[in-house]
């Protein structure tokens, strides 16, 4: 077997990988490369300091949010949404809990459903303009109208849309908008200074842009996700920041709780893994994962705590960071 860094190198040129690799054990960095561009238009280069979109990597981070509310007191895994959204989204069962939608088992009609056969990511399919989904609250009309597929606590589905309730509720406790809250209570205690939700029509710094092959031509994600993210995905970080998460998640810098978030609540067969309170763990294996799949987006970030080993692989293609996964999953787990 090559290298690591050598079978990294050939794996990236065989797909044309955009984006980066980094492989970190209990603070040592063992390969950290970036590749490819940030911006085809501008033949901006990929780095290690380039922010990304994470897509549902966003929801560990939500689920810690709504955690420090619990921890706090403000409220508890078995609060009903209901109590707290009042008569907005009546097709909500009464007894659909935060535990519930923690776990993906609340049973609620997802606005963007990932079990839908005929779903595409590369596909127009936002429920409404990008530009009317920027705040949580905004999401309300898209959150609505979709009716439950089984009865809260019988069953597995994993829902977007759950996601973006739990940040609705957090946001409803504190009275603080869900993005400040996520900056506050995850970002900031894990030293995770390059996260954050940035808006898609407001080019920043250091950020790479997503990309698609549509008609044979590579097109921007632009107009296929909201133009700011919320519970279910959008933020945006990097691979270094992700390795500093993973090592304050575990010294309880963030919450206290973690065992409890990382135990499993759940079987996916379809994905072949479980899945604990806002995190992935891989049947079979003694990891904890962050995963996130959406047009110009891929990104997977995996944590063994027995032996303090994170990889990320974090790309600005929707299926640039599959193939090198896999092989570091091969090597690595």
């Amino acid at each position: 077997m090559l290298p690591l860094d050598q079978e990294v190198d050939r794996i990236t040129a065989e797909i044309g990988f955009a984006g980066v690799v980094s492989v970190d054990r209990g603070g040592r960095i063992e390969f950290a490369r970036a590749y490819g561009l940030a911006h085809r238009g501008r033949d901006i280069a990929n780095t290690m300091d380039t922010r990304f979109a994470i897509a549902s990597g966003t929801k560990g981070l939500t689920a810690l949010t709504v955690m420090s509310l619990i921890e706090e007191g403000r409220l508890s895994l078995s609060t009903t949404a209901r109590s707290i959204l009042g008569d907005d989204l009546p097709l909500i069962d009464d007894a659909v809990t935060v535990e519930h939608l923690l776990g993906h088992r609340s049973g609620i009609g997802d606005f963007l459903d990932e079990d839908d056969v005929d779903h595409d990511i590369a596909a127009y399919m936002l429920p409404a303009p990008p530009q009317d989904l920027a705040d949580t609250e905004q999401y309300l009309p898209a959150l609505d109208g979709h009716p439950h597929k089984f009865a809260p606590g019988t069953g597995f589905s994993y829902c977007n849309g759950g996601y973006v309730v739990l940040a609705l509720i957090a946001e409803r406790v504190t009275g603080i908008e869900f993005h400040s809250l996520v900056r506050q209570r995850v970002c900031v205690p894990a030293g995770m200074d390059s996260t954050e939700f940035l808006r898609s029509d407001e080019p920043c710094s250091r950020t790479a842009l997503g990309y698609m092959k549509i008609d044979g031509s590579w097109r921007t994600n632009v107009f296929h996700l909201p133009v700011r993210g919320s519970g279910d995905g959008g933020i945006y970080s990097t691979t270094g920041d992700f390795t500093r998460f993973w090592a304050a998640l575990y010294a309880g810098k963030i919450v206290s709780s973690v065992d409890l978030m990382t135990q499993r609540h759940s079987e996916s067969p379809q994905d072949k893994s479980h899945y604990g309170l806002g995190f992935w763990l891989p049947t079979g294996k003694n990891t904890v994962m962050l995963e996130g799949y959406d047009a110009g987006v891929s990104f997977r970030s995996t944590y063994t705590p027995a032996s303090q080993l994170t990889y990320t692989v974090i790309s600005n293609s929707s299926e640039g960071a599959w193939p090198i996964t896999r092989r570091l999953s091969e090597i690595l787990d």
